[in-house]
């Protein structure tokens, strides 16, 4: 991304966050100054000032941002003093955290992710924003890989790490900071702040209850939309197909899986293993060659078509646009396999919630072997407001001999109500005829895992906003091949 303006000064609370980090590096690759702080770093024993490498992923994130010259400071408000400084934090960082109140003191700006993100996003000549309930980071990766192949220079904003873009001297590519004149970005609707994005390209993957009630989500989800000159609409999706049938159909492109006279859609759909395999169809006709998707999941079809509508609003011809899909190598704890040892298969995920899971173990029972399954909530609200969705998915999805174990959900400090319990979750479920058993905390799910895997059996561990998910499941891997 080319450099715009004076620089300036960037101070982000919680800078390891999924949401933060990526910001944190567009940032300095715009020439701004970058500081950040993150409790997880001050749990780490002798992080600061000098962290050693011992292996975790969350340690080798904070080394990283160390060795790219980001300042890192203890959450005490030490690295505040300044009010050139723009504060940037979560909206649910309380004013009883020390760096909040520095920032006061010192008359800094105070921004939140999503409003930094918007303003950033908004700048660009083109903005492709990638929106839905489940399939944002995929779609955003896809288009992210297709446009910089097709020589666009791209600048991505994702959640998660882009593994085409990882490399040894940027192992935690959430980021993509290119020179060109299109911003690619998910978009979130869970806090509203889908609201300050004003996109040219606009991405509807699908609508399902999830942080808010239905008729929120519709009226975030079209006014959206209803901003962009280009729309690229999951039209297999009820919710989407409704809004989308208000608009102009000169600024869509829709896409299916069900009706192969939409704008996109494919035929000869083989799923493997380890990725897919389909034709693309452009109003029904056969375009370009074969396509060999490197991810698995029929899922990943849906995503597919959705990142060529979009690709082909920034003109890039569908045909070239799915070809380049070909290498399209995936994001990081999205179906990702650990390891084999002893004849079991460790596999990390990021599903958190039904729809995502749902995805991912419809992907899995298309293959042989038991499912041991690992699912820790990502938060108390979550699984409050998800109780009924994760009950009658799992009952519904997981098949008679797998295995749930659910721990309590990830917490890591604040004010939260803890009125629902992975217990009530595991009851309901064991109630409908499967299998499921709830634990006080993740080492003795781990535990059980252990006792109860055999030679064919895959673990798959499962849920969101916690690095440390992938530790546990290589951890995993280890006790079963001491």
């Amino acid at each position: 991304m080319t450099r715009t303006g004076e620089p300036r000064s960037y101070f982000l609370c919680g800078i390891g966050g999924s949401g933060m980090l990526p910001l944190a590096l567009i940032l300095q690759a715009k020439g701004h100054r970058v500081e950040g702080s993150d409790r997880s770093l001050d749990a780490l024993p002798g992080a600061l000032p000098d962290a050693l490498h011992d292996g975790s992923r969350t340690r080798a994130k904070f080394d990283d941002l160390r060795r790219r010259g980001i300042r890192l400071h203890p959450q005490d408000g030490s690295g505040i003093r300044r009010a050139d400084q723009i504060f940037v934090a979560s909206a649910a960082v309380e004013d009883s955290v020390p760096d909040v109140a520095a920032a006061r003191r010192a008359g800094a700006r105070r921004m939140t992710r999503p409003e930094l993100l918007a303003e950033l996003f908004n700048a660009a000549p083109q903005r492709v924003g990638v929106a839905g309930t489940s399939g944002k980071s995929t779609v955003t990766g896809m288009i992210a890989w297709i446009l910089h192949r097709a020589g666009r220079d791209p600048t991505a904003m994702n959640g998660a790490v882009m593994k085409n873009f990882a490399s040894v001297d940027d192992p935690f590519a959430s980021a993509l900071a290119g020179a060109g004149d299109i911003f690619v970005s998910e978009v979130d609707e869970s806090d509203g702040s889908i609201a300050l994005f004003d996109p040219t390209v606009a991405v509807l993957t699908n609508i399902s209850e999830d942080h808010k009630p239905m008729d929120e989500l519709r009226s975030l989800f079209g006014d959206f939309i209803g901003k962009a000159g280009r729309i690229a609409l999951n039209f297999d999706d009820p919710e989407v197909r409704s809004i989308g049938g208000s608009l102009t159909t000169g600024r869509q492109t829709r896409f299916s899986l069900q009706d192969g006279s939409a704008d996109l859609s494919a035929d000869r759909v083989e799923p493997a293993p380890d990725g897919i395999g389909f034709r693309l169809l452009v109003g029904g006709v056969p375009a370009g060659r074969r396509v060999a998707l490197p991810v698995p999941g029929v899922h990943n079809v849906a995503n597919a078509l959705a990142a060529i509508g979009a690709a082909a609003a920034c003109g890039v011809p569908a045909a070239e646009a799915a070809g380049h899909l070909n290498g399209f190598a995936g994001l990081r704890r999205r179906l990702e396999t650990v390891g084999t040892a002893g004849g079991v298969t460790v596999i990390d995920d990021f599903g958190h919630n039904p729809d995502k899971i749902a995805a991912a173990l419809d992907t899995l029972h298309a293959f042989p072997g038991r499912l041991l399954i690992l699912f820790q909530p990502h938060g108390f609200g979550p699984l409050r407001n998800m109780r009924r969705g994760f009950v009658d998915m799992f009952a519904g999805k997981l098949d008679r001999d797998d295995v749930l174990l659910m721990p309590e959900p990830v917490y890591f400090g604040g004010t939260v109500t803890r009125d629902i319990s992975s217990r009530d979750i595991v009851r309901d479920i064991a109630a409908a005829g499967r299998q499921a058993e709830a634990f006080g905390d993740r080492a003795a799910c781990g535990d059980r895992l252990l006792e109860l895997a055999g030679p064919g059996d895959r673990i798959v561990v499962m849920g969101a906003r916690d690095d440390t998910l992938t530790d546990f499941a290589h951890g995993l891997l280890k006790r079963l091949d001491p």
